[in-house]
């Protein structure tokens, strides 16, 4: 939603650029509500499930060692290239889930990560995990609790496991809860949550380079979505029926086409998920969806969200490739309304699927999608409900990583470099839009003892590229953890949940 704190501004600005439609103050919903207003129950409840649910091959779990995030909840949720998860509590602290002995994020265990610089405390921002390993998150619709559209940012150090400040792009007097993106070069591109302007960051000095020339309008609420040319598509919401590409190596915006459905109610949208087969599959908030085909660069209708007893859309909400090419949603009716209902999309049709506990009370703007390198998906609520999805649908064997280099026998504690094709994988996996940012198109190493088949990530980071479908070959560089156990054992990279082939190594 075009929050009330800076609606008036934007209409104005709006109004200068040339007077477009955009919904009026009287015609938005309530102010979408910070996670710990929802008062989500906590616990096991027996599952809410729509009418007509007829897909029944996936199922939720919980994570089964209770999360510590007390009364904050669980919010968004990010990979580190180690194979961690690290999820924050809503507020100034992060936690890190690292998985089992065999890999079981299910059985996996929480500690506490380094907390926030002072004075930060963001809800609803932009995030990533950039090509050195680093993550880093801007800006904030919330700050401890109070709207904000803060400019605060900071940047994590895995290594170290330290946050540092991070200054906002000169002159910007808001980011809040902004749209995020790593280009293909590994470039992090960071929107302005209410001008046209986005900036460009670079990691190495973290000083930034504004641009954003040709925006059509407002970067608010919009998703971004990075195909495999390189560009980023957004379809535009204060420009509903439009839509947009950023080119970078022009540094500016160019039109996408005519949406052909509508997508945007409330001034808002939904995901914007890129599918192996090349097209975007994009969830409106008016209960429409529609296709992008980035090959022909033309637009389609999808199916629409069910209207019973009322309609379904997803004004806020994630989106997730799952690993056999199907495309999981939430939707709730109107705008920050429970209930929500879980869907596949599966190229042609919307599947009901099954809920999580908190699916009752929980509108979809609630959730975050975050896919796990075992192929299954985490979810979060702003509850302490953590709940991982399993599907049994496989992966196209071309659609995995393909190792090309990588040296056979590895120390302990060293680091070496691997080389292949679809190292990062044929898409982002993990959308929502503005709010989070929890791609995946990134490589881990993944290695597997061949006696004790205990499973062990060795840290990846200085990537060659982040571009996703990317046919030439990528290599990363990866270390070997000191406390790997010794002996003959089998190296995989995965992207994106899709592990390559295995090749057989020796550790010394």
């Amino acid at each position: 939603m075009l929050k009330p704190f800076h609606l008036a501004a934007a209409v104005g600005a709006i109004a200068a650029l040339g007077g477009f439609a955009v919904a009026s103050a009287n015609s938005l919903p309530p102010p979408r509500p910070a996670f710990d207003q929802l008062r989500l129950p906590v616990g096991r409840a027996v599952p809410w499930q729509p009418v007509n649910m007829r897909y029944t091959r996936a199922y939720w779990q919980p994570v089964n060692h209770a999360p510590p995030f007390a009364a904050n909840g669980a919010g968004t949720a990010l990979l580190l290239t180690d194979g961690t998860v690290m999820v924050h509590d809503n507020f100034a602290n992060w936690y890190k889930l690292t998985p089992d002995a065999f890999g079981s994020y299910i059985n996996g265990t929480w500690s506490q990560a380094a907390s926030l610089p002072a004075g930060y405390a963001p809800l609803y921002y932009a995030s990533a995990v950039l090509p050195d390993g680093r993550l880093v998150i801007n800006g904030g619709e919330y700050n401890f609790g109070r709207t904000a559209e803060t400019t605060l940012g900071a940047i994590y150090d895995p290594v170290a496991n330290a946050w540092t400040s991070l200054a906002p792009p000169p002159h910007w007097q808001a980011i809040g809860d902004a749209q995020s993106v790593v280009l293909a070069n590994g470039t992090y591109m960071l929107g302005n949550c209410c001008t046209k302007r986005q900036a460009l960051l670079d990691a190495r000095t973290l000083t930034w380079h504004t641009v954003g020339r040709g925006k059509a309008d407002v970067n608010s609420e919009e998703s971004w979505t990075l195909l495999a040319d390189g560009s980023v598509l957004a379809a535009d919401v204060g420009l509903p029926l439009q839509s947009e590409r950023y080119v970078p190596s022009a540094r500016m915006w160019s039109t996408a086409g005519n949406t052909v459905t509508n997508l945007v109610a409330f001034y808002e949208i939904g995901s914007q998920v890129l599918r192996p087969n090349g097209t975007v599959f994009v969830s409106g908030a008016s209960g429409n969806t529609a296709i992008y085909d980035s090959t022909s660069a033309t637009w389609a209708p999808g199916p629409s969200f069910p209207n019973s007893p009322q309609q379904l859309d997803v004004a806020d909400g994630p989106g997730a490739l799952l690993p056999d090419g199907n495309v999981l949603v939430v939707a709730s009716p109107g705008a920050y309304q429970s209930p929500s209902s879980f869907f596949e999309f599966d190229g042609t049709n919307l599947i009901p699927v099954a809920q999580t506990p908190n699916a009752p009370n929980d509108p979809s703007f609630a959730f975050r999608f975050l896919v796990l390198p075992n192929g299954q998906m985490l979810s979060t609520d702003g509850s302490n409900d953590v709940e991982v999805y399993t599907h049994v649908g496989r992966p196209n064997p071309a659609w995995a990583p393909t190792i090309s280099a990588v040296p056979t026998s590895l120390v302990h504690g060293r680091s070496y470099v691997v080389a292949g094709v679809h190292l990062n994988g044929l898409s982002q996996s993990s959308f929502y839009g503005d709010d989070a940012s929890e791609a995946t198109n990134y490589p881990l190493v993944r290695i597997t003892n061949a006696r004790t088949h205990h499973v062990f990530y060795a840290r990846t980071h200085d990537h060659s590229s982040m571009a996703v479908a990317y046919p030439g070959t990528v290599r990363t560089h990866f270390d070997v953890p000191a406390t790997i156990e010794t002996g003959a054992a089998r190296l995989v990279v995965v992207a994106n949940g899709i592990a390559s082939m295995p090749v057989s190594v020796t550790i010394h």
